[in-house]
């Protein structure tokens, strides 16, 4: 457990916060279930959701709380959800954190020494900015992947591109239902129905809802530019599938006149005069090469080849 005294700055103390005391406490979900000694939240404590339980970004007014949930689209260097959870009173800010993306916040803020208000609104707040801090560009790298997807569909590549293209739906759409539950989160936090926080704060979270809105509108960007990849591509293989047909008619055309000519000949009548000509046979060999010519020589003239 971490406990940060927050006040002009957000400093590490190794003991338990004061009742009077703004503090922010950092715990994990193992530490959370064993019910720890958190000063000022011994009522509202069990409201707290484990952050190994956490499914979406949620805000959830309570009677002397305020609680949720932060799941972020990003993932760890070993592969797990940063996601936490919080619990605000009037003076303590307590966030379950495995991850360990909280953790390392809440330190850099305390060797940052940014100016603190004398609450949990700010540190919050602050928490929050620092997760989204870099959206922008993974968003551009995004859309620079996108872009690739799109040169090499105009290159004619079209191998492993379903795969690629879904992968960059399902990655679009997780960011766009990221910044909406987000945005949606900030926005009950704006409205301070319990008071906790100062008319600053609530003008740091309006802001930072201002930003979330174009993070999302970015993101709604991007997942309309995979529909218009995914639109070239079909057209790409609608452009292909039309050649081969287009191969398949021309050589059907050249063939239904020899085909005439092999069943007529075919029927082996008796009063047939050809069958028993000397030169029937080199007869029907050039007249098939001229058929052939005639029929690619029209086929020229009215541009099908």
């Amino acid at each position: 457990m971490e406990t940060y005294l927050l006040g002009h700055t957000a400093e590490l103390i190794r003991r338990l916060p004061e009742p009077g005391e703004y503090a922010a406490v950092i715990l994990s979900s193992d530490e959370l279930e064993g019910s720890p000694p958190v000063p000022g939240t011994e009522t509202v404590l069990h409201h707290t959701v484990p952050a190994k339980d956490v499914s979406v970004c949620k805000a959830e007014v309570r009677r002397d709380c305020l609680c949720g949930t932060v799941l972020t689209p990003r993932k760890t260097k070993e592969g797990r959800d940063i996601a936490f959870s919080y619990l605000i009173t009037e003076r303590r800010l307590v966030l379950c954190d495995d991850c360990g993306a909280v953790r390392s916040a809440a330190k850099r803020l305390a060797e940052e020494k940014r100016w603190q208000e004398n609450g949990p609104g700010r540190f919050l707040y602050e928490i929050l900015e620092l997760l989204v801090i870099k959206d922008l560009h993974r968003l551009e790298d995004m859309e620079d992947r996108l872009g690739q997807l799109e040169d090499s569909v105009l290159a004619g590549s079209l191998d492993n591109f379903s795969t690629s293209l879904t992968k960059m739906r399902k990655e679009t759409t997780a960011w766009f239902r990221y910044y909406s539950q987000l945005g949606d989160m900030v926005c009950e936090l704006e409205e301070n129905q319990l008071s906790f926080f100062t008319d600053n704060e609530c003008r740091f979270f309006r802001m930072l809802e201002k930003r979330l809105g174009r993070l999302k509108d970015e993101s709604q960007l991007l997942r309309e530019y995979c529909l218009q990849v995914r639109e070239l591509f079909q057209s790409e293989v609608d452009i292909r599938q039309n050649k081969i047909m287009k191969i398949l008619t021309v050589v059907t055309t050249l063939c239904l006149p020899l085909s005439l000519v092999a069943g007529w000949y075919g029927m082996n009548f008796s009063n047939m005069p050809e069958l028993g000509w000397r030169y029937g046979y080199l007869a029907v060999i050039a007249a098939s090469l001229v058929i052939v010519a005639l029929c690619i020589f029209v086929m020229k003239k009215k541009k099908f080849l």
